[in-house]
């Protein structure tokens, strides 16, 4: 028997005024997902328990069979373990996104967030941005002074670490929750006054440092976002997670853009897959992501495929391409890879879900319930209907995601 959890990242929304009052996926034409939607099961599940935040820090972890309010101590120090990055108790790890602020040399705090990801920045473009912090003096020695670190990453998602530091007392805000807001607001604050003004000092430097540095003016010069501010947040301390070996009786593999699914699935005990071209947009490598998967399942009973696009185009504000990313998710990853294993004759259980909310009405994430569809190649459940949200709230309701998993190994 095989076990396989396919991701469709922040595909579940809320009706769309656009789309008819339709949501995407009740828009988009899944005709493979809803075949198995009709002989499976569709409910809905809360991935995102209250009061931890509406993500997929959180969601993921529970997709994983892991209660959040259990397990989460952040969301950096799971992208640090798929990166290698080991963090030692007094440590703490926070997202340091390079993003897009409104250009030009008002106050910092009157500026507005215009990209979570800088223009979604990639490649040496975003290696270039950290080397420019890195490289200026003044920025280096606020740095060291604060005792602190940025990994480089060839992404918008670099890691920051902080020795010595508990990051309790702030409060630290996600940036793709609060797009077109003015800064001021949103900066680190907290009970601990004096180290939210460390992490908010440096957000101000490096907006100081990179608004009209050449990195920046290459990227505007090119009809790009410029990269010219970092953004702290996702603060967390090092963290253990039950071995899967142990709770589930196999190994497995995770197929991901995304460093966070990556590094939960690291610290699961189960192997991290990396394809070349897969770039958690709409343009990554879906071929490369279904050979992958394919390969895995030959090697491990259980994979998760987890795809980043239809999050990505919400943030980003494109509902073209979230009810693109949704209909590849079916017809180029979950049609020809349940083909070949019915082909194979293979028995296998497929649980395939958002893991939250990504509304297009806001480009930010929301904790409402998901729905979820599990499906077994040996049973048809006669059940009949399609995989959306409505359908998930006419199903059966789980109300721990970390239930999930023991639902798929039939627990």
């Amino acid at each position: 028997m095989k076990y396989l959890v396919v991701i469709g990242d922040g595909m579940a929304d809320n009706p769309v005024e656009a789309l008819g009052g339709k949501t995407p996926l009740e828009y988009a034409d899944i005709p493979t997902i809803d075949s198995l939607a009709a002989r499976g099961t569709v409910g809905s599940v809360v991935n995102c328990p209250k009061p931890l935040p509406a993500g997929s820090e959180t969601a993921i972890l529970s997709i994983f069979g892991c209660d959040p309010l259990k397990h989460f101590s952040g969301r950096s120090p799971m992208e640090a373990a798929a990166i290698g990055l080991r963090l030692v108790p007094g440590d703490a790890a926070f997202r340091c996104n390079l993003v897009a602020l409104e250009p030009g040399d008002q106050p910092y705090e009157e500026k507005r967030i215009l990209s979570h990801s800088a223009g979604s920045i990639a490649g040496q473009d975003a290696l270039d941005v950290v080397a420019a912090l890195n490289s200026d003096p003044e920025f280096s020695a606020a740095l060291r002074a604060a005792d602190m670190y940025i990994d480089p990453s060839p992404s918008f998602r670099p890691l920051a670490v902080k020795h010595h530091c508990d990051p309790s007392g702030v409060c630290f805000i996600p940036p793709h929750d609060h797009l077109g807001e003015v800064i001021g607001p949103l900066l680190p604050s907290g009970k601990d006054a004096a180290l939210a003004k460390v992490f908010a000092d440096l957000m101000r430097l490096a907006n100081r440092v990179l608004e009209h540095h050449p990195v920046t003016e290459k990227r505007r010069a090119e009809g790009k976002l410029g990269a010219n501010g970092i953004w702290f947040w996702a603060a967390g301390t090092a963290m253990q997670l039950p071995d899967f070996r142990e709770e589930y009786g196999c190994g497995g593999a995770v197929i991901s853009a995304v460093p966070l699914c990556h590094g939960i699935g690291v610290l699961r005990g189960l192997e991290m897959v990396e394809v070349e071209g897969a770039t958690g947009e709409i343009d990554t490598n879906f071929e490369g992501k279904l050979e992958a998967t394919w390969a895995s399942l030959q090697k491990y009973d259980f994979v998760c495929l987890h795809l980043e696009a239809p999050d990505e185009c919400t943030h980003n504000g494109d509902l073209k391409g979230k009810v693109q990313a949704i209909e590849w998710l079916d017809s180029r990853l979950v049609k020809p890879l349940t083909e070949r294993l019915d082909a194979a004759h293979m028995d296998y259980r497929l649980l395939l879900l958002s893991d939250h909310k990504t509304l297009t009405a806001t480009r930010g994430h929301d904790g409402d319930p998901v729905p979820y569809l599990l499906y077994d190649s040996r049973i048809d459940s006669g059940r009949g209907g399609v995989y959306t949200e409505k359908a998930g709230e006419n199903g059966p309701f789980v109300a721990h995601g970390c239930e999930l998993l023991h639902l798929l190994f039939e627990r």
